[in-house]
């Protein structure tokens, strides 16, 4: 027994439709997570990521254990309490940001030690000890801690990340299991129903994901990620390999790829089986001056907006586009307003949000190669000279 259900509810050739259940409510998939690392989606407050219709957003294990402690969260009733979001979380388990502090950490069998960007202090993270800093803080779900090797990287080094991710997987599933079964009450859990989701690696190489598909479902988590994509492989091969690996899992689990991606992404990784994403290109990208809209992406810098008077785009029905101007956004960004980052993060989550919820509709009445065709006709990744 799953404390994360999932139904899939239509289908319309791989891509799926379905309702993923947690403890804080169900999630419509294919979904997106807005990214609120810090407990905070950047530029927003919870009820305006809410209000742009956000059903789940995905937090950072590694920055909150940093700061303000997650004792400090599980004191103030967990992160659903402590950031004031009341639909579900997902919290990932920091090992990408682990790892990419190549320089400041040293890596061993039991885990990692490395120094805090914040103050330098030599800090320790296990698999067992990434489970107790989740459960304190209390999301629906949970990820395991992995090894994400960088790109590119020799075969032995994603093979001996592929196994070690595999062990640590077996540690990790023991430690959350031995918690769901009332172990260790020196470890508060602030959602009982968390459930946790295993990770699968393995770079570019259909081999290594195989292998490690193979371990993490002997293991057995409540559902499963394909982690290690998007780090830098050519846009065609990321597809290739979401698609082998996501074939090879449950039918009856949902999918997530990781820190995916672009909107063409979106719609691109559906069509092969992926049911959740995460990206900070949203919001990375608003606080940049870039916008996206259904042709591509708008750069507001670009001085030939300084007296447009339209919308950042005229099908958009969100906050930003049925008040403001592209004139208006440019100047506020020129400024350096805090407005800015504000009205462009809206507006591109709403997008994305926007994006997935019409993915959904054509999945259900059996549309959707139609509206991939069209979306990628429409959209180009180069910024939109209009």
């Amino acid at each position: 027994m799953t404390d994360a259900r999932f139904e899939v509810i239509g289908r319309d050739g791989p891509a799926r439709r379905g309702t993923l259940r947690l403890p804080h409510g169900d999630v419509p998939t294919p979904a997106f997570m807005p990214v609120g690392t810090r407990a905070a989606v950047k530029g927003l407050t919870s009820d305006a990521v809410e209000a742009l219709g956000a059903d789940i957003v995905l937090a950072n294990t590694y920055h909150l254990h940093l700061r303000p402690g997650d004792d400090l969260v599980a004191r103030a009733g967990g992160l659903h309490a402590f950031m004031g979001w009341s639909r579900p979380i997902l919290t990932d388990s920091g090992g990408y940001q682990v790892f990419s502090l190549a320089a400041r950490r040293t890596l061993d069998e039991d885990g990692v030690v490395f120094q805090s960007h914040l103050d330098g202090r030599a800090c320790r993270l296990t698999p067992e000890s990434v489970v107790d800093i989740q459960a304190r803080l209390g999301s629906d779900v949970a990820m395991i801690f992995d090894e994400c090797p960088s790109w590119p990287a020799t075969e032995a080094e994603v093979a001996a990340a592929v196994d070690r991710t595999v062990r640590w997987a077996r540690r990790g599933r023991d430690r959350f299991l031995e918690l769901r079964a009332g172990g260790a009450p020196e470890v508060p859990r602030a959602t009982p129903g968390q459930a946790q989701f295993g990770i699968i690696q393995g770079g570019t190489s259909p081999s290594l994901r195989d292998r490690s598909v193979e371990g993490t479902l002997a293991v057995g988590f409540d559902a499963y990620a394909i982690g290690g994509l998007s780090v830098g492989e050519p846009t065609a091969l990321m597809y290739e390999i979401a698609a082998h690996t996501a074939g090879q899992l449950p039918e009856d689990r949902p999918r997530y790829l990781m820190g995916v991606g672009m909107p063409d992404d979106l719609v691109e990784c559906v069509a092969r089986g992926i049911d959740l994403f995460d990206c900070v290109l949203p919001t990375r990208n608003a606080r940049n001056g870039q916008v996206f809209t259904r042709t591509g992406p708008l750069n507001l810098k670009n001085a030939r907006y300084a007296e447009d008077d339209g919308p950042v785009d005229p099908d958009c029905r969100c906050p930003t586009c049925r008040r403001h101007s592209r004139a208006y956004l440019r100047y506020l960004f020129q400024a350096g307003e805090m407005t800015a980052a504000a009205l462009n993060t809206a507006h591109n989550l709403w997008f994305y949000l926007d994006t997935m919820e019409r993915i959904r509709k054509a999945i259900e009445i059996g549309t959707f190669e139609t509206f991939r065709r069209e979306f990628l006709d429409a959209y180009s990744r180069r910024p939109n000279p209009i």
